[in-house]
């Protein structure tokens, strides 16, 4: 276990797409083995070496010895996570319910949390709300044809267009399969971007109908979202395509029951964790703005801060997400109720409550010095510069380690994305870990800078609505469970190596703080 440097320094001009996900592993490159951690994989376009020793090891395993720890990891049922059946069931009923009443909040009471007026009966309070749901957020049919011709439109755009292909990690369970991913966001994004203004400038679809008709919209999400994780499920049983099941209907209706869902080349998994919350989000901020512009003649410019954001995180997705297809979710979560509720109504509706601040009130009310505006777009800027390079430097060492490094021309291109001659520990197990760049002042450094990133969103907004900070509130939470929950999986995996990575980079989130 010795600090090292790569032995043959690949040179890499940096300019390739740095990654971008809310739930990267940390710094750490995969064992060589085909069946241990999820890493960044690809075909290299130039080492014929590492695909004759791929073969050559999938050749050399017969299906009884196929059976190692990464099978094991992948196939073996989990312990019930999130307080088991029980907190699994609280959590399909409630969360829906946080979101009418976040909602609710942020339109309806000026900001501030929901709460009878006084001498107003809890029964009177409970009637209202179930009202404003009634009323201003029934999905009607208007609602339904919008949501699911922008599902249908993105489904066509992401097997149409064109795109990035590449295959995602090795699956044990199908021999070492690597599922090919045609990675087509980008276009899709900027494809729908034009059809919407489009249709605005043609006067067949406004683009404030979204901002205008958002309670209705939502509702038409949360249906959707609560009825497919049982559709995925009966779908899976009735095909056989069941993958670690626990047993308990609901709790494997909440994780899912298939690991790869597809149609075609259409991996429904990525499909939802990249196009549908940030394009949704973003269209969001693009529907306020249009409104805003009709009201008042201008687009105040704590809007244009939100929307700004709101286009660094979805181009990111975008121009990062052949670096998806390896991630944690896409190699070991299943298509259940946790990712297809949270990424179809969650994040787009939930993640925008700042937004809805800034909708709903007179832009007089958020009219801050130009001095607190600079600051809080500087830390937007800043962080998103630490995160997009961090995320960059990680997977691209991965690459390195495999010998797969390709680049990908997408904009933007920052500095300070690859590491030349990167150190790293060379761990017993196989695999590295990264010591260098981002990962030597911290080992999740791209965690804080996420979270800073969330935070402008909310400051953004000023101090008077506490709906408007949920978003931070609760990635927060989110980041420290994923945080020590990594931490506790990687302690198991490398052992005496990663007590020697945290004594090398002691700081978790934050250089020299914490």
């Amino acid at each position: 276990m010795v600090a090292t440097r790569s032995s043959s320094p690949r040179k890499v001009t940096p300019k390739s797409a740095s990654p971008k996900s809310r739930t990267r592993s940390p710094a750490r490159s995969p064992a060589r083995s085909p069946t241990r951690s999820p890493t960044r994989q690809r075909k290299s376009p130039v080492k014929d070496d590492t695909k004759s020793t791929a073969r050559q090891s999938t050749r050399s395993k017969s299906p009884s010895k196929r059976k190692s720890t990464k099978l094991t990891e992948l196939e073996e049922p989990e312990d019930f996570a999130f307080g088991g059946p029980v907190g699994v069931t609280a959590m399909m009923i409630g969360f829906p319910i946080l979101m009418y009443y976040l909602w609710i909040s942020s339109t309806f009471y000026d900001g501030s949390f929901a709460w009878p007026e006084d001498g107003q009966s809890w029964g009177d309070f409970l009637f209202t709300l179930v009202d404003y749901i009634w009323v201003d957020a029934f999905p009607n049919i208007s609602s339904w044809v919008f949501v699911w011709g922008f599902l249908f439109m993105e489904a066509v755009f992401y097997a149409y267009l064109p795109g990035f292909d590449t295959e995602g990690l090795p699956l044990p369970h199908l021999g070492n399969k690597r599922l090919p991913y045609h990675c087509s966001a980008v276009y899709s994004l900027y494809t729908t971007i034009v059809i919407a203004f489009a249709l605005h400038f043609l006067g067949i679809l406004p683009l404030r109908y979204l901002i205008d008709n958002f309670g209705h919209i939502m509702s038409v999400c949360i249906i959707s979202g609560l009825i497919l994780p049982f559709v995925f499920y009966f779908y899976a049983v009735y095909t056989k395509q069941t993958f670690r099941m626990t047993g308990n209907f609901i709790y494997d209706v909440f994780m899912g029951a298939m690991l790869n869902p597809r149609i075609g080349i259409i991996d429904i998994k990525m499909f939802f964790e990249v196009r549908l919350p940030w394009f949704i989000l973003l269209f969001i901020g693009i529907s306020t703005a249009a409104r805003q512009y009709d009201d008042y003649g201008y687009v105040p410019y704590q809007t244009l801060h939100l929307l700004f954001a709101y286009w660094l995180y979805t181009n990111a997705c975008a121009k990062g997400e052949e670096l998806i297809t390896t991630s944690w979710d896409m190699f070991y979560e299943k298509f259940g109720f946790m990712l297809l509720f949270w990424n179809m109504a969650g994040v787009p509706f939930t993640y925008c409550n700042s937004m809805l601040f800034l909708a709903n009130h007179d832009p007089s009310e958020y009219a801050w010095p130009w001095y607190y505006n600079l600051f809080v777009t500087s830390l937007l800027v800043f962080c998103y510069w630490v995160f997009d390079t961090a995320n960059s430097q990680k997977n691209r060492f991965r690459q390195q380690m495999l010998g797969t490094l390709k680049l990908r021309k997408a904009f933007p291109q920052l500095p300070y994305q690859t590491i030349e001659n990167p150190s790293y520990i060379k761990c017993k197990n196989g695999g590295s870990l990264l010591t260098d760049g981002w990962y030597g002042k911290a080992r999740k450094i791209h965690y804080a800078a996420d979270w800073f990133q969330a935070l402008s969103w909310s400051l953004i907004t000023g101090f008077s609505s506490p709906p408007a900070y949920f978003y931070p509130a609760f990635f927060l939470v989110v980041l420290l469970h994923r945080a020590s929950r990594d931490i506790e999986r990687c302690r198991r995996k490398y052992g005496k190596d990663w007590e020697e990575y945290e004594r090398q980079v002691p700081y978790l989130f934050i250089p020299y703080v914490m």
